[in-house]
């Protein structure tokens, strides 16, 4: 599961900077050098972050962040302003438009990168690249491996990212077009009920731990992960 982040910058060196300290850091850069080509850029796929750049061509990047919250597709998208300025009344302004975080010019590609992983674990957790637990279940991202009750658990590529989700959402109830957005990605066009499919390969495979009863059906509604609440002994 690999972040993209949509990097909006018009200075082509500071753009390949950001772009090749992003990809080190195992995220998927896609570039746009106007607010136009960052709006074409979201309309064809959702991004996980935005590094906005505030001094654009034509639109300003604070305009655009206006935009990217005022949009119920696209209000929830983690901003990160870009800017030379570095006055309080600037900074207030930016964050006031929607951003998250706020950099200032010149900048270090190292705290750049750690930035971004600060917000996505803040809005986006399922997205940081962390290990997380619950209970006795566990899932490492960078190892792709899972532990139920200390048992390894072979999960395919799908399977993983669905338990991800639920693990970095636990408690909370989503539809089937909802996990489709969050897991598949919200331009990818396939049946609602593929989800439940996915589900039941999913919960197959915790079974043999008594970890399937984690992931409860909810009614004429979708799914929720009950995490921990669910327990199953050790």
């Amino acid at each position: 599961m690999t972040p993209t982040i949509l990097v909006v910058e018009d200075e082509p060196a500071i753009q390949e900077l950001i772009v090749i300290n992003l990809k080190h850091a195992g995220f998927l850069a896609v570039r746009a050098s106007s607010a136009e080509e960052a709006e074409s850029a979201i309309r064809a796929a959702l991004p996980d972050l935005v590094l906005l750049d505030w001094m654009l061509p034509g639109q300003s990047g604070v305009a655009l962040a206006k935009k990217i919250r005022g949009d119920e597709r696209t209000r929830d998208l983690p901003i990160i302003m870009l800017t030379a300025r570095v006055h309080e009344e600037d900074k207030v302004q930016g964050l006031e438009a929607g951003a998250d975080d706020y950099v200032t010019k010149p900048f270090s590609p190292k705290e750049l990168v750690a930035r971004v992983r600060a917000v996505l674990r803040r809005r986006a957790p399922h997205l940081a690249g962390e290990a997380v637990e619950i209970g006795n279940l566990a899932l490492n991202p960078a190892t792709h491996r899972v532990l139920a009750a200390g048992q390894p658990v072979e999960l395919g590529p799908t399977e993983f990212r669905l338990l991800f989700f639920f693990m970095t959402h636990a408690e909370r109830v989503y539809t089937r077009a909802q996990l489709l957005d969050e897991v598949w990605g919200d331009h990818v066009f396939i049946e609602e009920r593929t989800v439940d499919v996915h589900i039941r390969r999913l919960r197959a495979a915790l079974e043999p731990t008594g970890h399937h009863e984690w992931i409860e059906t909810v009614r004429g509604t979708g799914y929720r992960f009950r995490g921990a609440a669910a327990c199953p002994a050790s």
